[in-house]
């Protein structure tokens, strides 16, 4: 494993067990997006990582810019906290 993959591997593992969710709200809610946008974003993923072609979610994915991206893990995050406090 690189020294970059061990980064951010470290980085996720430490943003899931951080139970606050503040600096995740303070970094999305300075992005310049609308509420419509973000439905419309978490639909997309939703859908596309349902199905099995791995490609279409690949390329639909890299297309993303970076705000997108910063949506989308902070989603995961948040969705993987609730998970486990409702398990």
């Amino acid at each position: 494993m690189t020294e970059q993959n061990q980064h951010l591997d470290n980085s996720v593992i430490a943003t899931l067990k951080n139970k606050d969710h503040s600096s995740l709200s303070e970094k999305l809610d300075g992005l310049a997006c609308t509420h419509s946008d973000i439905i419309e974003l978490l639909a997309q993923y939703q859908a596309l990582s349902e199905q099995d072609d791995d490609d279409k979610f690949d390329n639909w994915y890299d297309g993303l810019c970076q705000s997108q991206l910063d949506v989308l893990k902070a989603f995961e995050v948040i969705r993987a906290h609730f998970e486990q406090e409702y398990q």
